[in-house]
């Protein structure tokens, strides 16, 4: 069975990663305050409850893929009177094609919020296994190293994109990381 994503276009392949123009599209988002390994299933959770009816009118949405997950960064304010502290992860699932901002239902949860994601590009790089925090780093460091070698340039966070259930086995689940590039 196919699952719905946002759709892109390869714009370059190279040995280790992919370059990508997706097109704008939506998404259900909330903020988790947790580990990086805790935190996408706390966000899943919360974004399942969403699709699964807890919005006004208890409308189901067809799940898609993948759940991405990258970390908040708090604003910076002036005076300087905070800490150092990440503010949490940013969990999200792309909502099916057919909805709108305007059709989507409203979500009954205050943490849940509704977005459109830009039209972006982005380097990846894809690998099979489990969900650690550890092989996230590991191929992070990959995509880093390609990047600068291929003389690309990036900005902003990080996004750790998962595509399989947690039920699907760790060795056939497909895992990505998206660093936008400029």
């Amino acid at each position: 069975m196919a699952i719905d994503q946002p759709l892109y276009t390869v714009v370059r392949t190279y040995e280790t990663f992919e370059v990508r123009r997706y097109e704008p599209y939506l998404v259900a988002e909330t903020v988790v305050s947790a580990a990086p390994e805790d935190a996408g299933n706390q966000g899943f959770r919360v974004l399942a409850g969403y699709i699964f009816g807890r919005n006004k009118g208890a409308r189901k949405i067809a799940m898609t893929a993948p759940v991405a997950q990258s970390p908040t960064k708090i604003a910076m304010t002036a005076p300087v009177a905070q800490r150092a502290s990440a503010g949490g992860y940013v969990i999200q699932f792309a909502m099916p094609r057919e909805w709108t901002l305007e059709t989507l239902p409203e979500p009954l949860d205050s943490s849940v919020a509704l977005r459109e994601m830009p039209a972006r590009t982005v380097a990846v790089i894809g690998y099979s296994g489990a969900w650690s925090q550890s092989r996230y780093e590991e191929n992070l460091k990959k995509l880093e190293a390609a990047l600068t070698q291929a003389g690309l340039r990036w900005h902003g966070e990080p996004v750790w994109a998962r595509y399989d259930p947690p039920w699907k086995p760790w060795f056939w689940r497909r895992n990505e990381i998206w660093l936008e590039i400029d």
